[in-house]
């Protein structure tokens, strides 16, 4: 709108510039004596010219083309001339001279060029105010138009910048209502049609993330239901066939019955350790569940440690490196529980590897946390088992020799871990077959 309007004040005045070249019809206008060039010019474009007469009224001098021969006038031609008739082939106006006294001055222009109406004189061509009223108009009507025609196209290219994320998201939306939650939306539009794609996808990414838990969390129930009825199963149907021969009398001597009850013994307490670790279990996994952890010296702890299974390290023959600084290291933990997982990691390493391996308990010392390392030479973990090996029976005994576990030992350690605020990891060197890392804050 600002271009146009400017646009048109330089047309009115250009047009103006052109209308101001018309002819002046008053005489007195060229009778003065700093008399315009240029206005002789315009007069004579028109076909009118100026002369002067004497106080006789005779014709003393022409200035521009004289179109007619009249050169002397009286006082009734005069009179008669100034009444500018229709019928008058040229248009009149005299006036007296300033410079000379006594002469007149006498503008003659063709008729065709000038209305004369009830005393009321006018050029027939439109003067430049009516010029700049039409051409105002014009340009007025004209920007609007053009306005309203932006106004159109700038409507249009928003509504399709708005049409096509919206489209977008809506279909993103139809399909999470159908269960699709992989469903992402990806728009290229202004920053709010992005931040909501952002937040649709974070969304989408939740309740994906969440349903996949849940389908993890329904199908580790359901193993863990599989899992503890397997063996469960198992020693209560060996007690149930012991009892059976005792009760029918097939247990024969003295002997082979009290073999039979000690076999009802040791499968029970084997279902009693399944049951309690079952329970603790699920109780470390209860958020409620808190430890009592102490900040303590565990350079001396895990000696403690070590010094307790020394019997059964050097029953199994196990050749024995401990790497713990002489200097007192310090980190949060609760010594019931480090003790539990420290002792369970040497006691796995002693129940499935054979005579001659080497064990290695190590500490070392980082800088916001300790590490202890609890490794072995033995007959390792297979690779397929490394992901899954903290999950609940899980267990590596067909690749290890011994009797078999429970399959809890290492998902306890792990989430008693996760209490104490630290981790416990499983690595593999090239010379150490199993190595467990366990990580707490200092």
């Amino acid at each position: 709108m600002t271009v146009i309007f400017i646009v048109a004040i330089v047309d009115l005045i250009f047009h103006a510039g052109s209308y101001s070249n018309a002819p002046k019809l008053d005489a007195s206008y060229y009778a003065k004596a700093d008399m315009d060039q240029q206005d002789i010019q315009n007069l004579e474009q028109k076909g009118g010219w100026l002369e002067e007469l004497g106080s006789d009224y005779q014709l003393i001098r022409v200035i521009g083309e004289k179109k007619d021969n009249v050169t002397a006038y009286s006082s009734e031609m005069l009179v008669s001339s100034l009444e500018n008739r229709e019928d008058q082939p040229y248009y009149y106006s005299v006036t007296l001279l300033e410079t000379i006294p006594a002469h007149y001055f006498m503008l003659k222009i063709p008729r065709e060029h000038v209305s004369v109406s009830h005393n009321y004189v006018s050029q027939r061509e439109p003067i430049s105010t009516n010029y700049a009223s039409t051409r105002i108009r014009y340009y007025f009507y004209f920007s609007i138009g053009l306005m309203l025609f932006f106004i159109f196209l700038y409507s249009y290219w928003v509504a399709r910048r708005i049409k096509k994320p919206l489209r977008e998201i809506s279909q993103g939306l139809h399909k999470m209502t159908l269960g699709d939650y992989s469903t992402r939306i990806h728009v290229e539009a202004e920053e709010e049609f992005k931040q909501i794609s952002n937040t649709f996808n974070y969304m989408a990414n939740v309740i994906e993330e969440t349903l996949k838990e849940k389908r993890q969390i329904e199908e580790s129930k359901q193993r863990l239901i599989v899992d503890v009825t397997h063996d469960l199963k198992t020693p209560i149907t060996s007690i149930q066939g012991y009892a059976q021969a005792l009760m029918e009398g097939r247990a024969g001597e003295a002997e082979h019955q009290q073999r039979y009850l000690g076999y009802i013994y040791q499968k029970s307490n084997q279902v009693t350790q399944l049951i309690q670790s079952i329970l603790e279990l699920l109780k470390l996994d209860s958020p409620d569940y808190r430890l009592q952890l102490e900040y303590q010296n565990i350079s001396d702890f895990l000696r403690e440690v070590v010094a307790d299974s020394y019997g059964d390290i050097e029953q199994r023959k196990f050749t024995l490196v401990t790497e713990i600084p002489e200097k007192s290291l310090y980190a949060w933990f609760e010594a019931e529980s480090l003790n539990r997982v420290i002792v369970n990691l040497i006691t796995n390493a002693l129940k499935y590897n054979p005579s001659g391996t080497r064990l290695r308990v190590e500490l070392k010392e980082r800088a916001d946390h300790v590490l202890i390392d609890i490794a072995d030479t033995g007959v390792g973990i297979p690779e397929h088992l490394r992901q899954t090996v903290f999950d609940p029976f899980v267990r590596v005994d067909e690749s290890r020799s011994g009797e078999r576990g429970t399959g809890l030992g290492l998902s306890i350690a792990k989430r008693l871990m996760e209490k104490m605020n630290g981790t416990i990891e499983l690595y593999q060197t090239s010379t150490e077959a199993t190595v467990f890392t366990i990580r707490l804050p200092k």
